[in-house]
């Protein structure tokens, strides 16, 4: 089990994991849009287990969006439609300031500070990468696009941000996606020509037959565990090549 940090100089709080034994690198975690949850807790400890620390800041708690906040959203998601329907002025109330570019200024600096955190710790020695899921997978690029010492980024089923330069990005990048997530899978070959146009290594893969969250084991209506298990050992798989 890991415990919870403070960062103050960006008023931002995290979850740490430390490996048992040697440490091999560091991984930045980022969370899902339903707050930092225990799923993505747990996703540290998984990481920390495979020898890396791991530190998955909080930074929806920087607007309110807790995981108590994130776990109502999603009975309100996964509930009839008239309730949906009612429930649309909380669920702009609660994740429109995720979406705001003031939000953005504030959240890559924050990740940022998270690198430094990390490049300071015992045994890292240089090698840090990052993975976010959902709005963490659009981080996970939005960090790589800012930080040029990261040595990888994962992305699961994560939008590119929409003023990224990829030509900016200088590790490589493995993203995860689910065939029926249309929203974003379908902007993959477009992405796939801008990265191989910007001479970024990026490898995309498309799991057919499941949608957005397939990596998400406490999501029963959305989780595949064929798919997750083998995201699951390619990212560890390029963790080990790269870090």
């Amino acid at each position: 089990m890991g415990t919870m940090i403070e960062l103050p100089q960006h008023d931002l709080t995290a979850y740490r994991a430390d490996p048992p034994g040697e440490v091999r690198g560091a991984v930045v975690v980022i969370q899902e849009i339903w707050g930092l949850a225990d799923h993505i807790k747990d996703v540290a400890d998984r990481f920390a287990a495979e020898g890396y620390l791991a530190v998955a800041p909080d930074l929806l708690g920087h607007i309110g969006l807790t995981p108590e906040v994130g776990a109502e959203l999603q009975q309100l998601m996964a509930a009839d439609e008239a309730t949906r329907t009612a429930a649309q002025p909380r669920m702009r109330e609660a994740l429109g300031g995720a979406r705001s570019p003031e939000f953005a200024a504030w959240a890559v600096p924050a990740l940022r500070s998270v690198v430094d955190l990390l490049l300071e710790q015992p045994g890292v020695d240089g090698s840090v990468g990052v993975v976010g899921f959902c709005f963490g997978g659009s981080y996970s690029y939005a960090l790589a696009l800012a930080e040029p010492r990261l040595r990888a980024a994962v992305a699961f089923y994560g939008g590119f941000p929409e003023t990224g330069d990829p030509a900016t990005i200088s590790c490589p990048v493995l993203a995860f996606y689910g065939e029926e997530d249309h929203g974003i899978t379908d902007g993959v070959p477009e992405l796939e020509q801008r990265m191989a146009d910007a001479g970024v290594d990026f490898t995309a893969r498309v799991y057919h037959e499941v949608g957005h969250a397939f990596f998400n084991d406490t999501s029963p209506s959305r989780y595949d565990a064929e798919a997750a298990g083998d995201a699951w050992q390619r990212t560890l798989d390029f963790f080990g090549r790269h870090l």
